[in-house]
């Protein structure tokens, strides 16, 4: 069976999370909300979907709707020349010359994902993009991975899942896919105690592609020898 690649958007293609940050920072500053730092939106807000992120800031609101489209028009505002993660272009050459099946799991709005997409010019790199929010279950929830899974016609022991946030780990982990943490803003222990098997600074990690050749060899034997 083909190996099957599963990638998160926000931190592990691209490097938004400073965005994101400037933009709920400036939407708490217009509610006279208290500040947050970078740790809390880290641990707090990254990954997770609305609505357990305006229910935890605004608790005395109960729709949130006018909040995460203000948020996430501030973040558009702030998104321009965005350049993709060191070393994905050549991982995703990599998949595509072995006929790998690659998808995005996001629990990004569907105006941020495809806005992000087309300014790295990815957008006709993957077969699919499931969307969190339009799901029963986002993240942290193993319901999008499995998703995933079951569009690229993918099994969650042939297949590798890369991630930046807690929420998003411990929904690929939830899957039962191998989880790659990407070390964008959160460290190798945080990323492994939510369930990551292996952590990387960048897709230029070496260590990653002996897992790549592993997880070749393991789900078809037959590919012969792989190199990065």
């Amino acid at each position: 069976m083909p190996l099957t690649l599963l990638f998160d958007l926000d931190g592990t293609l691209v490097d938004t999370d400073p965005l994101h940050f400037e933009a709920f920072s400036t939407l708490l500053k217009e509610y006279d909300k208290p500040a947050i730092d970078f740790e809390f939106y880290k641990t707090r807000i990254m990954g997770f979907g609305h609505l357990e992120i305006f229910s935890m800031l605004f608790p005395e609101q109960t729709v949130y709707t006018a909040l995460a489209e203000r948020k996430e028009s501030l973040f558009r505002n702030l998104v321009r020349d965005l350049e993709p993660k060191v070393g994905l272009l050549d991982l995703l050459d990599w998949a595509k010359d072995r006929k790998l099946r690659c998808g995005v799991v996001t629990n990004a709005p569907r105006e941020n994902a495809m806005l992000m997409l087309g300014a790295l010019r990815l957008g006709e790199r993957f077969e699919t993009i499931v969307f969190g929010e339009e799901l029963t279950h986002g993240k942290p929830h193993p319901m999008p991975y499995l998703t995933g899974l079951e569009r690229l016609a993918g099994k969650a022991h042939a297949a590798i899942a890369f991630e930046d946030s807690l929420s998003g780990v411990r929904s690929a982990s939830g899957a039962g896919i191998y989880t790659v943490g990407v070390r964008s803003s959160l460290s190798e222990e945080a990323l492994r105690k939510a369930g990551a098997s292996h952590t990387i600074e960048d897709f230029r990690d070496t260590a990653l592609w002996s897992e790549l050749r592993r997880h070749m060899d393991e789900a078809n034997p037959t590919n012969g020898k792989l190199t990065p």
